[in-house]
């Protein structure tokens, strides 16, 4: 679940961060980009619209793991378990689903 109580800086918890997607993990190394940025520098195709987290078109879900939304909350609804890679950061090992 994303930690909702996470601060704009919140601090890594370890470093590099894992990232599973299904049966693959691909490492979070540099903190100046979102999880959308580093999804798609590993090739792994997730629909946008913005980058700014108003529209909600690259919702993916959160099965495990720390998530922090560094601007704030997205603006665009999110359900349960579901982020917004776009505007967010993980802060810890995450797993998640790409819808």
């Amino acid at each position: 679940m994303k930690d909702a109580n996470a601060t704009p800086n919140s601090p890594l918890e370890d470093f590099p961060i894992k990232i599973s997607i299904e049966n693959t993990t691909v490492l979070y190394k540099n903190t100046e980009q979102t999880l959308l940025e580093c999804l798609e520098k590993e090739q792994h195709e997730i629909h946008y619209h913005c980058r700014d987290g108003y529209c909600g078109a690259c919702r993916i879900t959160l099965n495990s793991g720390k998530i922090n939304y560094f601007k704030g909350e997205p603006l665009a609804y999110v359900g349960p378990n579901e982020i917004l890679p776009c505007c967010c950061k993980p802060i810890s090992d995450i797993n998640i689903t790409l819808i």
